[in-house]
Parts: C-alpha cells; sequence; structure tokens
C-alpha cells in the first residue's frame, strides 16, 4: 500500500496520541517495514563502480565475500552478513563495519552481529601494519566468545575477496536468501516480548 493511501494519525505532540493513532501508524510502518530488503539492496548496489584503488570494485567485494561463503556451506544467515558487510562504505567510510551491524542487528544471532560490528578491526590484521597501525589490534577482543568467529570470517570470505578472476555469484542469487533473513526480526524495542517475529511497528 502506497504511503498516500495509509490513514494518518492527527496529533501535534506524541503526548497527545491515542491508541487509534499508532494503530495507523503501526499499519503504514508494516506496509514499509515490508520494503525493506529492497531499500537495503538499492543501497548496496552503489558501491557499484567504485573500487577505492582496489583491484575489484566494493559492490564486487561484497558478492565475492558472500559467494565464498555460500561456498563454503556457511548458512543463510552468515551469508547475507558477507554480502552486506561493507554496505557501510558509502556513508560511514570511518566506520562502515558499524553501520552494518546496525542494519542487520534485529535480523542476525548476537554472534554475527559481533561479527559484522567488529570486522573492520579483525580485518586489519592483514593490512594495518603497511599504514603504520598496530595489526593485533584485535587481540584486545581475544577470550570474546565471538572472536575466533570473526577472525575465521575475516581469514576465509574478506581478506580475500578481491580477486578480478573469481567466478563472483550474481546478486540475484542473493537476493531470496536476504528476503528470509529480514523477513521477520529476531529482536527489536517495538516487539512485545509473546511475539517474537513479528513487528509491531
Amino acid at each position: 500500500m502506497a504511503e498516500e493511501e495509509h490513514e494518518r494519525a492527527h496529533f501535534r505532540a506524541m503526548s497527545q496520541s491515542t491508541a487509534e493513532d499508532w494503530s495507523k501508524i503501526s499499519s503504514a510502518a508494516h506496509s514499509f517495514n515490508r520494503a525493506l530488503p529492497e531499500r537495503v539492496l538499492a543501497h548496496l548496489k552503489l558501491l557499484e563502480g567504485d573500487c577505492g584503488g582496489f583491484a575489484v570494485d566494493r559492490l564486487e567485494h561484497c558478492l565475492q565475500s558472500a559467494s565464498l561463503a555460500y561456498r563454503d556451506g556457511m548458512d543463510e544467515e552468515y551469508v547475507v552478513c558477507a554480502l552486506l558487510h561493507d554496505i557501510g562504505d558509502t556513508l560511514a567510510g570511518h566506520n562502515h563495519a558499524e553501520l552494518a551491524a546496525t542494519i542487520l542487528r534485529p535480523f542476525v544471532s548476537e554472534e554475527n552481529w559481533w561479527m559484522l560490528q567488529h570486522h573492520g578491526i579483525f580485518q586489519g590484521y592483514y593490512f594495518f601494519h603497511h599504514l603504520g597501525l598496530d595489526r593485533n589490534l584485535r587481540d584486545k577482543f581475544r577470550g570474546h566468545p565471538a572472536f575466533e568467529h570473526t577472525a575465521a570470517f575475516c581469514a576465509r570470505h574478506d581478506q580475500n575477496a578481491f580477486d578480478p578472476d573469481y567466478d563472483t555469484m550474481p546478486l540475484q542469487a542473493f537476493v531470496p536468501m536476504l528476503e528470509r533473513v529480514m523477513a521477520r526480526p529476531k529482536r527489536s524495542i517495538y516487539l512485545r516480548k509473546q511475539e517474537a517475529g513479528a513487528t509491531v511497528m
């Protein structure tokens, strides 16, 4: 349903709102949230054509990362994390990992969220020393339950995903996976305890 087809609330301050108002808002939000995968894909496509000095553009890197993960037998949630791990490059060049983690946090496990949130630091093991930085910065997280999971992601599905000759899977191959992973949030402040997997707004 298009935005203009939804009834609108009439309050000018939330303190004046009613349950009827929030019923209208929740209905509109439900429709809007269904299109989240489409908006995420549109933003991911902005990475196309920007190589940033690398041998492949940023979209190809993300697709290659997801392809490696898929062919390595990882589950769909992990593959989607690989697909979107660098989506923040366009808007958050100085903290891109955090943006990807924020987008996917409602839909993925704590382990995969932590992997996304920290992969930038863990990826640094492979190049920070060339920039005069501490390549072992990740060691401050050693002992964390998701340390090895994150280190393995960077080793197997990130730092090696810059090959112009790799047989990368097309974006369309990952769209159904993305849609399934983002179909129902696992956590959100807008979820009632009794309705896990259902969006309140």
